[in-house]
């Protein structure tokens, strides 16, 4: 495995950054997952925009073009000869001193990763909790914000690990349910799709947005309202999705079972047509 960091390749055991870089002090940077899929980088320049929005929200000024972020993906691919992958692009406030201070930061730190990973959750149906962590509001940390900073999500998969659970839904300071640890939440309901909408702690996920519209491609009305327990605990289906997990059907949460753990038909139809155009819908890595 060979890793981008900051401007050539290195073999992994030698892809090291320093103790005084402040994304390891602070958790001060931002990133992006991304996958491929049979030689397709999946929605590159959406996920290539994200990170500059992040990234300019913070503050943080990236010394590449968009275009060169690019070539750094796609490169990384190439270079290992991956046509199937996940992709982890990070930046970094870069190497400074144990004050908080970005100003004594002279350069980022940008590295980027590739690895063959499945779903992470896997393709069938997982089981759920809900958890006392809840997701940082809007004014406090915008979740638009892709940071390092993913404390409040490690929290939270840890009551999950520790109730025996695949993954844990993250309410807001209202009481509403708004995310999963890395995952967007739709629910189905009267053949109606309802998923949270942006102005909530969530991220605007890239592949939440796909199957928006995937949805409404095929038809199915699309609502993005707040979602209450109540609304995901009575839900014909519910499903999370995410670029490490795609779209994954969840059968129970808080012990409430859902449709009686089938993927529904809402669901399964979603998923078919993700896999469709997964391949479509991106940056070619090789010219073929």
């Amino acid at each position: 495995m060979k890793i981008y960091l900051n401007g050539k390749f290195v073999e992994k055991e030698d892809a090291k950054i320093s103790v005084f870089d402040h994304g390891l002090l602070y958790g001060d940077g931002v990133f992006e997952g991304i996958r491929a899929y049979d030689g397709v980088v999946f929605m590159l320049k959406e996920h290539i925009d994200r990170l500059y929005d992040s990234a300019k929200s913070i503050c943080l000024d990236i010394p590449l073009t968009k275009e060169e972020m690019v070539n750094i993906v796609l490169d990384t691919l190439r270079v290992n000869k991956l046509r199937d992958a996940y992709i982890r692009l990070v930046v970094t406030r870069g190497v400074g001193d144990l004050g908080l201070d970005p100003r004594k930061c002279e350069k980022p730190t940008i590295f980027c990763i590739a690895i063959p990973m499945p779903p992470l959750l896997g393709e069938d149906g997982i089981r759920a909790i809900t958890v006392s962590v809840r997701r940082l509001p809007v004014d406090v940390l915008n979740p638009a914000v892709k940071s390092l900073n993913y404390l409040n999500s490690v929290l939270a998969k840890i009551q999950a690990n520790y109730a025996g659970v695949d993954e844990a839904f993250l309410l807001d300071d209202k009481g509403f349910v708004v995310e999963g640890t890395g995952d967007n939440i739709f629910i189905v309901k009267n053949g109606v799709l309802k998923t949270p909408p942006v102005y909530s702690s969530i991220l605007k996920g890239i592949t939440r947005d796909v199957v928006i519209k995937l949805a409404k491609d095929e038809g199915i009305e699309v609502v993005e309202e707040p979602l209450t327990l109540h609304d995901i605990y009575t839900a014909d289906e519910l499903f999370i999705t995410g670029t490490a997990a795609e779209i994954v059907p969840v059968f129970e949460v808080d012990g409430r079972v859902i449709n009686d753990r089938k993927v529904g038909e809402i669901t399964k139809k979603l998923r078919e047509k993700f896999k469709e155009i997964r391949t479509k819908w991106g940056i070619k890595v090789y010219d073929e």
